[in-house]
């Protein structure tokens, strides 16, 4: 079969003519995906798509080598050395505290965090533009979401006035956010309710002791991510509306969330792989930013909590569970 009929049979199979001339190389590439705990699929599957519209399926020129450390950081280290080991092209980390170990662990391998806070902030790159070292990524937030977040759920709950919120201290990306949110609380004459978390074992406690205020405000961190059906159910025994960071929350049966569109920056973060598989170096290329936000309503929880929605803010929602 001549070169020409070999694309055209890839094709048919459904691999794209980049995918077809990547195989034609014969190169299988290998990407380390680390996460603290396992990710909603939607977010693997954004990758998948990502990497397809830059030429590679998984499974034929790409390989991904999972790593879930299931909600125990202490083994992230041993996890990235596994995936050093396997000599992977590209390490993919998923938040800050992988993408740090990840980054101490080793120098060489190149590596490609996706959805960190504050990345500058937390000591993970020189900066933005000219990253350095072996790393680059996608970042998680662009502007001050902790305040955008304050105003819609006021606009949901006008009473608002005291308002808990949950946060990870140790998390140093948490810190940052919490600075945020105090700062938009005081212009808007909010009380806030700071109700830290360490680990599940805190969430019911946490959430008992948040009864009574007008509204409930959660910081993004990926513990809360792998945990948000529990803390969901917890905060409808609560009684109290919150608003979250990701539209997950939402679909498990939250009230509303506002915040970065997480599967967009995964499909995103696949360019820079791309980039790196073609030679650039990690350090010369910019750290992104999100382009994309999304604000989710869940009616059927609303009428649960007796709230009635505007009109003018199902309109702005992206979307619209009922």
């Amino acid at each position: 079969m001549n070169r020409r009929n070999t694309l055209f049979a890839l094709l048919a199979l459904g691999a794209s003519p980049l995918a077809a001339e990547a195989q034609q190389a014969g190169k299988v590439y290998r990407i380390g995906y680390l996460r603290a705990a396992r990710p909603p699929e939607i977010w693997i599957t954004a990758l998948h798509q990502g990497l397809r519209e830059r030429g590679y399926v998984v499974g034929q020129n790409v390989v991904i080598e999972y790593r879930f450390a299931d909600g125990r950081i202490e083994q992230i280290p041993r996890l990235v050395e596994e995936l050093v080991r396997l000599n992977v092209d590209v390490i993919l980390p998923v938040a800050g505290a992988p993408a740090l170990v990840a980054q101490k662990v080793t120098k060489t391998v190149p590596i490609v965090f996706v959805g960190v806070h504050a990345p500058v902030e937390i000591g993970l790159v020189s900066s933005l533009a000219r990253p350095g070292g072996n790393i680059t990524g996608m970042a998680l937030t662009s502007v001050d979401l902790g305040g955008k977040r304050l105003e819609l759920l006021k606009e949901v709950v006008p009473k608002l006035r005291r308002i808990a919120v949950l946060w990870r201290p140790e998390n140093r990306a948490n810190q940052v956010q919490l600075k945020e949110a105090e700062s938009a609380a005081r212009v808007m004459g909010m009380q806030l309710q700071l109700l830290p978390i360490s680990g599940p074992e805190d969430f019911e406690p946490a959430l008992k002791a948040a009864r009574g205020a007008d509204g409930l405000f959660q910081i993004d961190d990926p513990l809360f991510v792998t945990h948000r059906t529990r803390v969901v159910e917890l905060t409808a025994r609560s009684g109290v509306p919150a608003i979250y960071g990701f539209r997950e929350y939402v679909e498990s049966g939250g009230l509303m969330s506002y915040g970065t569109d997480v599967p967009d920056l995964f499909r995103r973060a696949a360019t820079l792989v791309d980039k790196i598989f073609k030679g650039a170096k990690p350090g010369d290329l910019p750290v992104e930013q999100p382009t994309k936000f999304e604000f989710t309503i869940n009616l059927k929880t609303a009428k649960a909590l007796g709230i009635r929605i505007p009109n003018a803010i199902l309109l702005r929602a992206d979307h619209v569970i009922e």
